[in-house]
């Protein structure tokens, strides 16, 4: 749908602050931070429908925010040298849109974000082939050896819960993000080997201990899937999208998350707002069909994705017709109001889904 394509470059446009930071969701109080995660994506997304301009703008801002908060990323890895607990060292998941900390308690430590931020910027310079700037230079280096010296200890999922547990997700997009900062011009030739290395080291932990029964698992431990385990494959490679694993990854995701064949759930023990269905789940989902070339399932879902549209032509994050647990929809509502509308990242993953079918 060509009108809800150009509806949510408007929406993300819309909310890209001076600074470049995109705010995860304008009309929801605790959304109104900027997420290295959502941005990621949503300059990438960006990337692809041709606004390079705005994708360059984020990658701005989260790499000056990196190197503002460089003193805690520093701190954290001389602490993880000495095996010693984190305390309040670390990078932040998300941040106001001037880059400072938010002054609400939230769960913070994420790594994620940042190993996507790294592969969404791998792919922005590789779409544009301009000049590195050195701050980013800086930024990269920094983030990388951050990744690199982090990735073992536990920390809040990309969900922002489980801060006890190891999730392939998180390592998935840690392995992405080291790549891409390994690759020639992105950095100093004698510390590639070393993040390469890393990288392998993490992928050969998610094969050992990230599956069971033959498809990966939210986390190590555990026995069930996660929606965002098609992050795996799709789009940090750690598998790639037809490995036997992924087929089955997939499959479990399509029974045991998407029952009723429309959008796609978390994971099956959600009670966020009820356990909704999530748009950008549903998308997502698509774009790994669209890469194994099951182009009707990928369809089916973009068009479920398009229904969800309001009548402004935004995207919630989820949506109430089949919930999990209805019993907790309530109280999250009670909590902090509406489901978030229009959410960027659902934005985003739709023209992620759109644009991988060859539409522009």
């Amino acid at each position: 749908m060509a009108d809800l394509f150009q509806r949510s470059i408007h929406v993300i446009l819309a909310n890209q602050a001076e600074s470049g930071a995109y705010v995860a969701c304008p009309n929801f109080p605790a959304y109104r931070y900027s997420w290295f995660r959502d941005g990621a994506f949503i300059a990438y997304a960006m990337d692809l429908a041709g606004q390079h301009d705005s994708a360059q703008r984020f990658h701005d801002w989260a790499a000056r925010t990196v190197l503002r908060h460089a003193d805690k990323a520093e701190r954290a890895m001389q602490r993880a040298t000495h095996g010693e607990p984190l305390g309040g060292d670390y990078l932040h998941a998300r941040y106001t849109t001037d880059g400072a900390e938010g002054l609400q308690d939230w769960p913070n430590f994420q790594l994620d974000g940042f190993g996507t931020w790294l592969w969404a910027l791998g792919e922005h310079l590789r779409r544009t082939a301009g000049p590195l700037p050195s701050h980013w230079r800086e930024a990269i280096h920094l983030t990388s050896s951050y990744l690199a010296a982090l990735w073992r200890f536990p920390c809040f999922d990309l969900w922002e819960e489980h801060p006890d547990r190891v999730h392939p997700y998180t390592l998935a997009a840690i392995y992405a993000g080291l790549q891409a900062a390994s690759r020639k011009g992105f950095s100093p030739e004698e510390v590639n080997t070393g993040w390469l290395t890393t990288a392998d080291e993490i992928r050969r932990f998610v094969l050992a201990q990230g599956v069971r029964d033959g498809h990966l698992v939210k986390h190590v431990g555990s026995a069930v899937v996660d929606a965002s385990l098609i992050g795996v494959a799709t789009p940090y490679r750690l598998l790639t999208p037809d490995d036997p694993i992924m087929r089955a990854t997939a499959a479990r995701i399509e029974a045991d998350l998407r029952p009723q064949g429309g959008g796609v759930h978390r994971y099956a023990q959600d009670t966020y707002y009820g356990g909704g269905e999530w748009v950008l789940l549903a998308a997502w989902l698509g774009w790994y069909y669209v890469e194994i070339g099951e182009t009707e399932k990928a369809e089916e879902l973009q068009r479920w994705v398009e229904a969800q549209a309001n009548v402004h032509g935004h995207l919630p994050e989820q949506v109430s017709a089949h919930l999990l647990a209805s019993e907790h929809y309530a109280e999250w509502e009670a909590r902090w109001g509406p489901v978030a509308n229009p959410l960027l990242w659902s934005h985003a993953m739709y023209l992620i889904l759109y644009c991988a079918q060859g539409r522009d």
